[in-house]
Protein backbone atom coordinates (compact mmCIF):
# COMPACT_ATOMS: atom_id res chain seq x y z
CA UNK A 1 0.00 0.00 0.00
CA UNK A 2 2.71 2.45 0.77
CA UNK A 3 4.47 1.23 -2.35
CA UNK A 4 1.00 2.01 -4.17
CA UNK A 5 0.59 5.77 -2.50
CA UNK A 6 4.46 6.39 -3.43
CA UNK A 7 3.89 5.29 -7.11
CA UNK A 8 0.82 7.59 -6.99
CA UNK A 9 2.58 10.41 -5.95
CA UNK A 10 5.20 10.63 -8.28
CA UNK A 11 2.75 9.79 -11.26
CA UNK A 12 1.17 13.45 -9.89
CA UNK A 13 4.48 15.45 -9.24
CA UNK A 14 5.64 14.12 -13.05
CA UNK A 15 2.46 15.08 -14.76
CA UNK A 16 2.88 18.50 -13.29
CA UNK A 17 6.33 18.95 -14.04
CA UNK A 18 5.65 17.86 -18.03
CA UNK A 19 2.25 20.38 -17.71
CA UNK A 20 4.57 23.21 -16.37
CA UNK A 21 7.26 22.37 -18.85
CA UNK A 22 4.61 22.62 -22.15
CA UNK A 23 2.89 25.21 -20.56
CA UNK A 24 6.43 27.24 -21.03
CA UNK A 25 7.56 25.73 -24.38
CA UNK A 26 4.37 26.85 -25.34
CA UNK A 27 4.77 30.39 -24.38
CA UNK A 28 8.47 30.79 -25.42
CA UNK A 29 7.45 28.80 -28.53
CA UNK A 30 4.18 31.63 -29.19
CA UNK A 31 6.02 34.60 -27.94
CA UNK A 32 9.50 33.80 -30.03
CA UNK A 33 7.89 33.10 -33.44
CA UNK A 34 5.61 35.86 -34.31
CA UNK A 35 7.53 38.58 -34.14
CA UNK A 36 10.73 36.93 -35.81
CA UNK A 37 8.32 35.98 -38.81
CA UNK A 38 6.82 39.57 -39.00
CA UNK A 39 10.47 40.65 -39.22
CA UNK A 40 12.28 38.37 -41.25
CA UNK A 41 10.43 39.33 -44.23
CA UNK A 42 11.24 43.36 -43.34
CA UNK A 43 14.79 42.03 -43.76
CA UNK A 44 14.85 40.45 -46.82
CA UNK A 45 15.44 42.49 -49.87
CA UNK A 46 13.17 40.28 -52.03
CA UNK A 47 11.45 37.54 -51.71
CA UNK A 48 10.09 34.85 -54.22
CA UNK A 49 6.15 35.08 -55.00
CA UNK A 50 3.91 33.70 -56.99
CA UNK A 51 0.51 35.39 -59.10
CA UNK A 52 -2.38 32.92 -60.62
CA UNK A 53 -5.69 33.88 -62.09
CA UNK A 54 -8.24 31.95 -64.16
CA UNK A 55 -9.82 34.58 -66.95
CA UNK A 56 -12.33 32.40 -69.21
CA UNK A 57 -10.79 29.67 -70.02
CA UNK A 58 -7.34 30.62 -69.46
CA UNK A 59 -4.91 29.90 -66.69
CA UNK A 60 -2.24 32.79 -65.90
CA UNK A 61 0.38 32.32 -63.83
CA UNK A 62 3.56 34.38 -62.81
CA UNK A 63 6.76 34.03 -60.63
CA UNK A 64 8.59 36.88 -59.63
CA UNK A 65 10.89 38.51 -56.99
CA UNK A 66 8.91 40.65 -54.44
CA UNK A 67 11.30 43.73 -53.05
CA UNK A 68 10.03 46.26 -50.06
CA UNK A 69 10.22 49.62 -50.69
CA UNK A 70 12.39 50.00 -47.49
CA UNK A 71 11.32 53.67 -47.19
CA UNK A 72 13.72 53.88 -50.61
CA UNK A 73 13.00 56.39 -53.33
CA UNK A 74 11.47 54.32 -55.89
CA UNK A 75 10.40 56.18 -58.73
CA UNK A 76 13.32 57.33 -60.53
CA UNK A 77 15.53 56.31 -58.01
CA UNK A 78 16.02 52.81 -57.48
CA UNK A 79 14.28 51.74 -60.26
CA UNK A 80 14.88 54.56 -63.21
CA UNK A 81 12.78 56.28 -65.82
CA UNK A 82 12.75 55.27 -69.13
CA UNK A 83 14.88 51.97 -69.40
CA UNK A 84 13.87 48.04 -69.38
CA UNK A 85 12.91 46.78 -65.75
CA UNK A 86 12.15 43.23 -64.65
CA UNK A 87 9.11 43.94 -63.09
CA UNK A 88 10.73 42.49 -60.06
CA UNK A 89 13.80 41.33 -58.69
CA UNK A 90 16.45 39.34 -59.77
CA UNK A 91 15.44 36.98 -62.56
CA UNK A 92 12.51 38.38 -65.32
CA UNK A 93 8.95 38.03 -64.52
CA UNK A 94 7.73 35.31 -66.26
CA UNK A 95 3.61 35.00 -67.20
CA UNK A 96 2.38 31.53 -68.65
CA UNK A 97 -0.39 32.06 -70.57
CA UNK A 98 -2.53 28.35 -70.83
CA UNK A 99 -4.15 29.07 -74.15
CA UNK A 100 -3.80 32.14 -76.16
CA UNK A 101 -4.45 35.54 -74.94
CA UNK A 102 -5.02 39.14 -77.11
CA UNK A 103 -3.30 42.03 -75.39
CA UNK A 104 -3.58 45.50 -77.22
CA UNK A 105 -5.12 43.86 -80.46
CA UNK A 106 -1.93 41.26 -80.64
CA UNK A 107 -2.53 37.51 -80.53
CA UNK A 108 -0.43 36.15 -77.88
CA UNK A 109 -0.02 32.32 -78.40
CA UNK A 110 -0.19 30.16 -75.46
CA UNK A 111 3.77 29.36 -73.59
CA UNK A 112 5.72 31.23 -71.26
CA UNK A 113 7.09 34.90 -71.44
CA UNK A 114 8.66 37.58 -69.47
CA UNK A 115 6.95 40.76 -68.54
CA UNK A 116 9.21 43.56 -68.63
CA UNK A 117 8.53 47.71 -68.24
CA UNK A 118 9.71 50.80 -68.90
CA UNK A 119 8.65 53.23 -66.45
CA UNK A 120 8.04 56.61 -67.49
CA UNK A 121 6.53 59.61 -65.05
CA UNK A 122 3.19 59.92 -66.99
CA UNK A 123 3.25 56.38 -68.93
CA UNK A 124 4.52 52.99 -68.91
CA UNK A 125 5.22 50.35 -71.38
CA UNK A 126 4.67 47.05 -70.85
CA UNK A 127 6.59 44.43 -72.65
CA UNK A 128 5.77 40.62 -73.35
CA UNK A 129 8.76 38.98 -74.56
CA UNK A 130 10.14 35.66 -75.59
CA UNK A 131 12.93 35.18 -73.29
CA UNK A 132 11.69 34.32 -69.88
CA UNK A 133 14.16 32.58 -68.60
CA UNK A 134 17.04 36.00 -67.83
CA UNK A 135 19.07 37.78 -65.14
CA UNK A 136 18.09 41.05 -64.44
CA UNK A 137 17.42 42.68 -67.92
CA UNK A 138 20.94 41.45 -69.09
CA UNK A 139 19.68 39.67 -72.19
CA UNK A 140 16.69 41.45 -72.92
CA UNK A 141 16.14 42.28 -76.70
CA UNK A 142 13.09 44.38 -78.18
CA UNK A 143 13.55 41.97 -81.21
CA UNK A 144 12.26 39.15 -78.73
CA UNK A 145 8.95 41.66 -77.91
CA UNK A 146 5.43 39.56 -78.53
CA UNK A 147 3.78 42.96 -77.80
CA UNK A 148 4.55 46.36 -75.73
CA UNK A 149 1.29 48.42 -74.38
CA UNK A 150 1.65 52.20 -73.58
CA UNK A 151 -0.39 52.67 -70.11
CA UNK A 152 -1.22 55.34 -67.16
CA UNK A 153 0.08 54.64 -64.00
CA UNK A 154 -2.41 54.99 -61.15
CA UNK A 155 -0.13 57.01 -58.52
CA UNK A 156 -2.26 57.87 -55.72
CA UNK A 157 -2.51 54.24 -53.63
CA UNK A 158 -1.87 53.16 -50.76
CA UNK A 159 1.38 52.35 -49.47
CA UNK A 160 2.36 48.91 -50.58
CA UNK A 161 5.65 47.89 -49.32
CA UNK A 162 6.07 44.42 -51.47
CA UNK A 163 5.93 44.57 -55.13
CA UNK A 164 3.01 42.53 -55.95
CA UNK A 165 1.44 41.02 -58.77
CA UNK A 166 -2.71 40.34 -58.94
CA UNK A 167 -4.96 38.41 -61.87
CA UNK A 168 -8.46 39.55 -62.06
CA UNK A 169 -11.31 38.17 -64.07
CA UNK A 170 -13.39 41.25 -65.41
CA UNK A 171 -16.05 38.98 -67.08
CA UNK A 172 -16.55 38.44 -70.10
CA UNK A 173 -13.53 36.71 -70.72
CA UNK A 174 -11.32 39.67 -70.28
CA UNK A 175 -8.54 40.05 -67.61
CA UNK A 176 -6.10 42.43 -66.06
CA UNK A 177 -2.65 41.82 -64.82
CA UNK A 178 -2.11 44.97 -61.73
CA UNK A 179 1.30 45.35 -60.49
CA UNK A 180 1.85 47.68 -57.19
CA UNK A 181 4.01 49.00 -55.63
CA UNK A 182 5.06 51.38 -53.14
CA UNK A 183 2.20 54.03 -54.01
CA UNK A 184 1.83 52.95 -57.68
CA UNK A 185 0.02 50.68 -59.14
CA UNK A 186 -0.04 49.71 -63.30
CA UNK A 187 -2.64 47.56 -65.37
CA UNK A 188 -2.51 45.03 -68.34
CA UNK A 189 -5.43 44.03 -69.69
CA UNK A 190 -5.66 41.02 -71.81
CA UNK A 191 -8.77 38.57 -73.42
CA UNK A 192 -9.43 35.10 -73.62
CA UNK A 193 -8.84 34.28 -77.71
Amino acid sequence: MKNLSYLLLAMVLLTAACESKKSSTDEHQHHATEPVVASVDTLKKSIPKEAHGQVGGVHVSMAYHAPGARGRVIWGGLVPFNEVWVTGAHSATSITFSKDVEIGGVTVPEGKYALFTIPGKDSWQIIINRNWEQHLADDYSAAEDVVRVEVVPQTDLPLQERLNYNIEDKGDSKGAITMTWEKLGVTLEFSDK
